[in-house]
Order: structure tokens, then sequence, then C-alpha cells
């Protein structure tokens, strides 16, 4: 009689089946959930910087270099060209008003500067015989002016008188009439000789103007000459300390050459350079400040010089206050130079932490200090200790400020001690 046989439901074929399967479902699901997770990374609190974020008055200023320079610098060159010939003082001299500095030789002006003072002593000389001739020649119409006019009254006295004589027929008409044509001629011959006399009156008063207008601007030349040549010998134009002296016994200058420059000792000024990505923010009025001696002392900018060169701009500043004792010219002082005005902000200190994360994110401490995890902030502006923080952090928070150079992915910190 046959006899039914079950058949196994658990075989071991089947359940290695079932557990290489169960295997390969729970790798899968843990390497998605390790890899899915927040990634960690062990850190020793002594390889890092924990900083605290405070809240305090900030200022946004940067720092640049300036230069110490004369508050007043009056730059020497030459007027005319020229050989030099003779310095009197050297580099470095404290000079006066009016004191002479160097000659320079030009034999070509000289020249011409006699040339014009020989042309001046010839139209004055001129000048002289023009109005002499004049005169004589005034006196000569004068004189002819006085025998036209004797002529003239001799001719209306007869006329007059043999008028009358006719009037009674005691003349006759011949004689009458040839008097009377006389008279007329008088008449008319003295007005002419007076029309002449005040022509000539107004022509010798127009040529003497003339001869004057010339004269005068022929001496304006001749003093402008003088000038040119008086300019040759270099002078101290304002008291001061002649400097940057370049000049030689020999040298040939051209006109406009510079030669030095004499820095007035009244007092110093900065010149600062400053890079041309704040060229829109920076204008006269703006302060900053330097140590110098363990003592702080303030500066304002007084002007500002566009012109970009080699990606930096100038500024002059002088000093507010007092001028520090003892510094010098050409001395270097570090300026922070204030963008803003003073104010209370939230602030994290600068590190190595925001050229991996651009200021978008930051590694907060949590408060029990074991660990550390990533939280999104919003930087603003900067200063060379810190930055403003717009969101993400509040006062008394702790956080990562060293570099995340070695972290890559890592969503979290264990701080070990």
């Amino acid at each position: 009689m046959d006899r039914k046989i079950e058949k196994k439901t658990w075989n071991s074929k089947r359940i290695l089946t079932i557990a290489g399967i169960t295997g390969i479902i729970l790798l899968v699901g843990g390497s998605i959930y390790f890899t899915s997770g927040k990634s960690k990374l062990d850190v020793d609190t002594e390889r890092i910087t924990i900083s605290t974020i405070t809240k305090g008055p900030f200022q946004e200023f940067i720092p640049v270099n300036g230069v110490v320079m004369p508050l007043t610098t009056i730059y020497l060159d030459a007027t005319e060209g020229g050989v030099v010939e003779e310095k009197f003082v050297e580099d470095g001299a404290t000079l006066k008003k009016g004191d002479p500095i160097l000659k320079l030789s030009n034999t070509d002006l000289e020249l011409n500067l006699a040339n014009q003072e020989t042309a001046v002593y010839a139209e004055q000389t001129q000048m002289q015989i023009s109005h002499n001739n004049a005169q004589q020649n005034t006196i000569t119409k004068l004189n002819t002016m006085a025998d036209v006019e004797n002529a003239y009254k001799e001719a209306e006295r007869v006329y007059k008188l043999d008028k009358h004589l006719y009037d009674q027929k005691a003349i006759g008409l011949q004689q009458y009439q040839s008097d009377k044509n006389m008279y007329d001629y008088q008449v008319n011959r003295y007005k002419l000789a007076r029309q002449i006399l005040v022509q000539d009156t107004a022509l010798v008063k127009q040529q003497a103007s003339q001869s004057q207008e010339q004269y005068a601007h022929m001496k304006t030349t001749l003093e402008l000459m003088r000038k040119k040549v008086a300019s040759l010998v270099l002078r101290a134009n304002v008291d001061g300390q002649l400097t940057s002296m370049d000049a030689e016994v020999g040298q040939n200058k051209k006109q406009g050459e510079h030669l030095g420059q004499i820095d007035v000792q009244s007092g110093f000024k900065a010149r600062v350079d400053i890079d041309e990505h704040y060229l829109s923010r920076i204008y006269t009025g703006l302060k900053g400040d330097f140590q110098f001696a363990d003592k702080t002392y303030n500066l304002v900018i007084k002007k500002v010089f566009t012109q970009v060169t080699a990606g930096r701009f100038q500024v002059d500043m002088q000093f507010v206050g007092a001028v520090p004792k003892g510094i010098r010219k050409g001395q270097t002082l570090q300026v922070r130079l204030a963008l803003s005005e003073e104010r209370t902000a939230i602030l994290v200190p600068k590190g190595g932490f925001f050229q991996q994360t651009g200021g978008n994110w930051i590694f907060k401490v949590s408060e029990d200090g074991k660990r550390a995890y990533k939280v999104d902030i919003q930087l603003g502006l900067t200063s060379p200790d810190y930055y403003v923080v717009n969101q993400g952090l509040n006062p008394g928070d702790k956080v990562i400020t060293s570099s995340y150079e070695t972290y890559g992915d890592i969503q979290e910190l264990i701080l070990k001690k």
C-alpha cells in the first residue's frame, strides 16, 4: 500500500538561499544607512581653535601702510635750461627764503638779453630824436601860423578901412575889390594854417603815444628776459630743508627738469597706499589711527589721489591733535583706516575656517562640548580680527574657527580631550 510522503518546507538549500538574500539586504541597507547618515570624525581639541561668539563694538577698518612726509613740499624745476655752473649748497641744507642753491649757464639766453637791452636803448634814442624833430616841426608851424595870422589881421584891417572909404566914395571900385580879394585870400590861408596846425598836433600826439606803447612793450620784454636770466640762479622760495637734490657741476639740465625739492618744516603728513578695491569707499574725512611709542595717534584723510597705479591709489592723511615726538620723514606707519562708524554687532573671530566655507557655514560646538556639527550662517562686514555675524549664531555660542582643510565632507566632529 502506497504511503504519501510530505514535502519538507524548510530544506537546507532554501534556508541558505534565504540567508544569502537576507545578508545582501542587510549589507545594502547598512551601506545606505551609513552613507546617507551623518559622517563623523574624532578630533583632538588641542589641535583646533574653539572661539566664543561675542557681542560688542565693531568698526570696519583695513590695515594700510603710510609713509611720513612733510606737510608741504615745494618742487624745484629748471625754469630755463642750461649747464650747472656752480652749486652753493648741498642736499640736506637748511635754507631761508631767497638763499641761492645753484647757478645755470645759458649763453643763448644771456645773448638774447644783451640784444634786447640794445634794442631798448636804441628805441629810447629814436624816441628822443623823434620828439626833438616833432618839437622843431611844431615850432616851424607855429611861426608860420603867426605870419599867416598877422597877414590875415592886416588884410582884415585894410579891407574894413577900404570898405568904409568905398562906401563914402573916397576910393574907386578897383582899389576896393583888390583889397577885398587879398582879405578873402588871407582868410582862407588862415583857416588852412589852423587846420594844418590842429592836424599836426594830433599826429604828433598819436606818434608819441605809439612810440610810448612800443617802448613800454620793449621794456616789458626786457624785464621778462632779465627774469629769465635771473632764474638761472635757482633760489629757495620758502624756508625749509633742501632734499632730493639732483644736480652736479657740468650737467646739462633741460627746461622744466626736476632739480630737487624743499620740505617746509611746518609739520608732517602720511602718504597712504590703498588697494583699488576700496576706491569707491574712500573720501576726505575718513579717520584712522596708528601706534607709535606705545601711544595711539589719530589721522584724517585730507586728499584723495584717484589715479590707480599697479592696483593701488594714494591718499594724504594729516595728524589730528598732537604729532608724535621723534617722528621722521620716510618712516613707515601701520595705519588702521576706518571704513565705518563704530556700532554694536555679533562677532566671530577670524580663522582658517573661512577658506573652506566661504562664510556660509561653520562647526558649532554642542552645549556639552563633546561634539560639533554644521550650521548655516551668514557673515557681513569684516575687520582684521572679526567677521560680523548677520545670521545663524548668537552671543555665547562656541564655534570652531581653525582650518577645516582635512575635514572633507565630514558632517559631525567628535571632540576628544
